[in-house]
């Protein structure tokens, strides 16, 4: 026996790999400071806990809908209506196990081989994995450093064709933490709006922005709420990854579509996680916040940090918990440095070229680890170098 075609089709998370490399030097007595993983270092917040602990003891331990529990998807179809202002009801809303499925199922659901997706590059690898495995043609658009980490939008509106079945964005983004200026979302917008595409908005990170530059949602642009897949969850906002709980915002008919798609996949999202993520969303706010500051404080110092490294230049990020260090005029291919950072310095990262062709000369951190251990990373990194 063999396995299927398409599998070749699927590609895989560097960060996985390097996380496995990392544990094996760790097994053998070397110290290393994680900067790979893009999961959020604190706990899942007490209120949330304890809902889902009592969600357990009253019995939320049997079979749910398929799309969620009701009580869940209409207070997130009311957190997004506030959130991204438009009207979104109970009949748009399915919860699925993570963030992930709604890329899978979207795509599963309306991809046809020969049509074309565009999608950012470099970006969270999945997406482009998933359109090759529905047997569509990936068209990736590279990300300009200069313009924040978007789109040339000269770039975006010549790769548009007749085949162009969906585009994907990602605000903040992974793993750059650019954020889509309000302008191009709102030029992309008019660029597909009378056209047969529709958007898959990956805003998974819709909560970690910093400063005065709120993420704008193209589901919030004239005409576009009909023709656009709202990615979102609670893995980065709630630090719930292990959880478990993501949700996808769709027109009914594709609603519909992914329930089917849940049916005969998963059944359903374990229960008691969604009665704690009611709380999450209806529970106080200030554990997000808190969250979000320290991710700010860290974001300055550890930036400013790698700056000082010659050769090296790192854009602050307006989102996200990710640095995205430029590292093309030390003369070595970004492979080459992450891996000796990791093999000589102690400091697990990822290579840019993980995350798409034009990563290429990038280097990814996480930023999402304590101050000290993000200090002592720099420190390393500086000592490898030579660096005072």
């Amino acid at each position: 026996m063999k396995l299927a075609n398409r599998m070749s089709n699927l590609l895989v998370e560097s960060a996985f790999d390097v996380l496995l490399r990392a544990r094996n030097l760790e097994a053998q007595g070397r110290s290393i400071i994680h900067l790979e993983i893009g999961e959020p270092d604190f706990e899942t917040p007490s209120n949330v806990i304890d809902a889902g602990k009592k969600a357990l003891d009253n019995g939320f331990t049997h079979y749910g809908p398929t799309p969620g529990l009701p009580e869940l998807r209409q207070t997130i179809a009311d957190y997004v209506s506030k959130t991204r202002g438009i009207p979104v009801e109970l009949k748009n809303v399915v919860v699925v196990p993570g963030g992930k499925p709604i890329i899978f199922f979207p795509l599963m659901a309306l991809l046809e081989p020969g049509d074309e997706v565009i999608y950012p590059n470099p970006g969270f690898p999945i997406y482009e994995s998933m359109i090759q495995f529905c047997g569509a043609t990936p068209v990736p658009i590279p990300l300009v450093e200069e313009r924040g980490f978007s789109f040339d939008m000269d770039v975006f509106r010549a790769s548009l064709s007749d085949k162009t079945k969906m585009v994907i964005l990602n605000s903040p983004q992974n793993p750059t933490g650019g954020i889509i200026p309000a302008a191009d979302i709102a030029a992309i917008a008019d660029l597909v709006r009378d056209k047969d595409i529709i958007v898959l908005s990956d805003e998974i990170y819709s909560r970690i922005v910093y400063g005065n530059e709120e993420p704008v949602s193209i589901a919030s642009m004239p005409g576009m709420l009909e023709k656009t897949i709202i990615l979102d969850g609670f893995s980065k906002t709630y630090a719930m990854t292990g959880w478990r709980l993501g949700y996808g915002v769709m027109p009914e008919w594709l609603a519909l579509a992914v329930g089917k798609l849940m049916v005969n996949s998963t059944s359903c999202t374990a229960t008691f996680t969604q009665i704690a993520g009611v709380e999450a969303l209806k529970g106080s706010q200030e554990p997000v916040e808190v969250m979000k500051a320290e991710f700010q404080r860290r974001r300055d110092a550890f930036c400013a940090g790698l700056n000082e490294i010659p050769g090296w230049k790192c854009e602050i990020p307006g989102g996200a918990f990710y640095a995205f260090a430029n590292i093309k005029a030390t003369g070595m291919s970004s492979k080459e440095l992450a891996d000796k950072l990791l093999m000589e310095a102690g400091v697990a990262c990822l290579d840019g070229a993980g995350f798409g062709e034009f990563g290429k000369g990038y280097i990814r951190f996480s930023y999402a680890n304590s101050m000290e251990n993000l200090m002592e990373a720099l420190r390393r990194i500086k000592a490898w170098y030579g660096v005072a």
